[in-house]
């Protein structure tokens, strides 16, 4: 008598390939987000890495704060373009001496 013909446990060559595949399509994203996903914060964080509040920028809003940081703004431009033309006084003299 031969042996029976069921052929659960049989596989083919080519079904074992896409079962592989089917199966490191399913677990491989699965694994990726267990690994990167689990203690994520105790693991890949910087420390110190945002600034605190008091060193970031303050947005203004009242009234006075905002003329304050537009006088602010008024006279650091002002001190940058005497600069600026100090250096190119500076620059035309050697231009003619030169």
């Amino acid at each position: 008598m031969g042996g029976s013909s069921l052929e659960i446990f049989k596989v083919q060559p080519k079904a074992l390939k896409s079962s592989i595949q089917f199966g490191m399509y399913i677990m491989f994203p699965i694994g990726w987000m267990y690994y990167f996903g689990t203690n994520l914060e105790n693991r890949f964080a910087v420390p110190d890495f945002w600034p605190a509040p008091e060193q970031t920028h303050k947005i203004p809003f009242e009234r006075d704060e905002l003329k304050a940081e537009l006088e602010r703004l008024r006279t650091r431009r002002l001190q940058a373009r005497a600069r600026r033309l100090q250096e190119e006084q500076g620059q035309g003299r050697e231009e003619k001496d030169g």
